[in-house]
């Protein structure tokens, strides 16, 4: 049986599942992961808080994947740019695109586009030392607002509040902790559509805002509301139960004169950001619940002084060269993975998975469900297809004559014992290299 060549492009854990699930389904598949940043993880590495260390044991088990014989990883190649479709067509016999979703979902309301108002996803690569984000982050608001009902919110709202000392035990990078460290703010207020049953937060991340002896978090009773639908939920689902429980504690609790203030509105939705040449204040109308967890406004408004207004109301996916796209969903059209053109058919050797297939939704577990749907597709499909012969250092030439300089699985050894090394001599676990050129230099050694 002849070699099965397949490109998976982006490292984070959708396209490591997919590399995963590959080569244990099938003996003979060889996986190359081609990714645009010089690390693998996506956004386990990018995407996730500096002091969320438990979520971080995921790449425990993403590094025994990619480190396996069958897989290789190309690090520091970007499709559209380094590589096309023709490319990755001629080079391998199928090709899975993994590429997540890592732009912020717009919010269309008046003034959102004021100086001062910012994507939660921007916010977010800067924190985690993403190397494409800006280098320094404006942190001069004493009142801040964040918009958005999901754990995105709850981990600006943290990190907007926290002290940068607090930070100093975790992997954030140096530019990023020096910029927290000029942080103004007094009040970060949390403003969600509807009650404390339909909030997207997950137990652990609610109470967490809570660990800082320098913030109180305070959810204010306008707004929790607990209807029929409501109330089905708290009684069929724990997790919404444990939710609800953590919100009234918040609700009954004594503010202890902490220096800085989470505060979390209920049944609040933004209608317009206030404002002449910048950020001064967000008007949000109260809504109430409708008995089966959709809402209503009431036609009451409240103006809330602010001079920073982040939005974290989803992330969205992004176009790739070449391929069909949803621009509203903000996914490639798929059925069960395999890209469908614009007339409905399935694009030969060609297939999504995780968020640029499904859209940014689920936890962990649904990314390897829906990597191992897409892998059925793949090796269904392959048992139809013509065997080709196909050399595995064609590419590596290739990008080499383009001027790409590849990051290999050696190379992001290297990189990542020297991030352990300084964190090490400054008594932490890790501290992350930020600057692409600087993570280029030490991979290469």
């Amino acid at each position: 049986m002849s070699t099965i060549r397949v490109a998976v492009v982006g490292a984070g854990p959708a396209g490591i599942y997919a590399a995963d699930i590959l080569t244990q389904e099938h003996p003979e598949v060889r996986v190359d992961v081609l990714e645009r940043l010089p690390a693998p993880y996506g956004l386990v590495r990018y995407g996730v808080a500096p002091d969320h260390p438990r979520i971080k044991e995921i790449i425990k088990a993403l590094r025994r994947v990619l480190s396996r014989d069958r897989i290789r990883f190309l690090g520091n190649v970007e499709y559209g740019t380094d590589l096309k479709l023709a490319d990755l067509q001629d080079h391998y016999d199928a090709v899975v695109f993994s590429t997540g979703a890592a732009t912020d979902r717009p919010l269309d309301v008046p003034g959102i586009d004021l100086p001062g108002s910012h994507g939660a996803a921007d916010f977010v690569s800067w924190y985690a030392g993403h190397p494409d984000a800006t280098e320094s982050w404006p942190l001069d608001a004493r009142e801040i607002a964040v918009i958005g009902a999901g754990n995105v919110a709850l981990d600006v709202a943290r990190m907007l509040a926290k002290p940068a000392e607090e930070q100093l035990v975790t992997e954030i990078a140096d530019n990023v902790f020096q910029g927290l460290s000029l942080n103004q703010v007094t009040d970060v207020h949390v403003f969600a559509r509807r009650g404390p049953a339909q909030v997207r937060f997950t137990p652990m991340e609610l109470r967490e805002l809570s660990h800082s002896p320098e913030v109180d978090v305070i959810v204010h009773p306008e707004g929790f509301e607990i209807d029929e639908a409501s109330q089905a939920a708290i009684s069929g689902n724990k997790s919404t139960r444990l939710v609800v429980d953590t919100l009234l504690k918040y609700v009954e609790a004594e503010p202890t004169g902490a220096s800085r203030r989470i505060h979390i509105h209920l049944c609040q939705a933004p209608v317009e950001v206030l404002g002449t040449d910048r950020v001064e204040g967000i008007r949000t109308e109260r809504m109430e619940l409708q008995g089966d967890a959709t809402v209503r406004g009431t036609g009451e408004y409240v103006d809330t002084p602010v001079q920073a207004v982040y939005r974290a109301v989803g992330y969205l996916g992004s176009e790739l060269v070449d391929l069909p796209f949803d621009q509203t969903a903000g996914v490639v059209p798929n059925d069960a993975g395999r890209v469908l053109d614009l007339d409905g058919a399935a694009v030969p050797g060609t297939y999504v998975t995780g968020w640029i297939k499904r859209g940014p939704v689920g936890l962990i577990g649904h990314t390897k469900s829906d990597a191992a749907e897409t892998v059925a597709s793949l090796l269904a499909d392959l048992e139809h297809a013509p065997s080709v012969d196909r050399d595995p250092d064609a590419i590596v030439a290739q990008l080499a004559e383009r001027g790409v300089a590849v990051t290999t699985w050696s190379g992001w050894e290297r990189l990542d014992a020297h991030e352990v090394a300084l964190g090490e001599a400054a008594g932490r676990e890790r501290i992350k290299v930020v600057p692409r050129e600087e993570m280029l230099r030490i991979a290469k050694g």
